[in-house]
């Protein structure tokens, strides 16, 4: 696609599906994490025990996944913040490219999940994760990373583009 056509794919009806799937992944994330914070006070509850194998916990990552890059301080958060609105760009661009609507709804969520947390960095200097997988017997525990929604939306929409490459009859490419 070029000059007059990707005029009319922002307006195409893949494209408009992918961008309220990232507004709403966003503002769902934003929400969830200020209720959390202000309403639920996790801060002042520490350790919210829901199910024998998942937890609320508050940590702040100021890192990218994993925490790594924690340690990079002002200079390094606000170059993460960059590439994750560069990242925002070029997936905007598949987007605008796109006629599929499963790949819509991925790039939706990825989208969707990187601004939530990139909003993170901004109003905290850190993204907040809150849930916690494990599992504990008498003789080992496993303690998964804590996470985010934003991060589970990023996920899942990773998973649906693997889909469509891999099994969908005409998947749509990156450009």
């Amino acid at each position: 696609m070029r000059g007059p056509d990707v005029v009319l794919a922002w307006r195409g009806a893949a494209f408009r599906l992918g961008v309220m799937v990232a507004l709403a992944t966003a503002a769902v994330d934003q929400a969830v994490k200020i209720w959390l914070l202000d309403g639920f006070d996790l801060p002042g509850r520490g350790r919210v025990v829901l199910a024998p194998f998942l937890d609320l916990v508050l940590a702040w990552n100021t890192g990218i996944s994993y925490g790594l890059f924690a340690g990079a301080g002002p200079l390094g958060q606000w170059a993460l913040f960059a590439l994750k609105m560069v990242a925002v760009v070029l997936l905007g661009v598949w987007l605008a490219r796109t006629g599929s609507r499963l790949c819509a709804v991925a790039l939706g969520l990825i989208i969707g999940g990187a601004i939530g947390n990139a909003l993170d960095r901004v109003i905290h200097g850190a993204v907040m994760d809150f849930v916690l997988f494990h599992l504990t017997t008498p003789s080992w525990s496993f303690n998964w990373y804590v996470f985010n929604l934003a991060d589970a939306a990023i996920v899942a929409g990773v998973v649906g583009l693997l889909y469509e490459s891999l099994f969908a009859g005409d998947a749509a490419k990156a450009p």
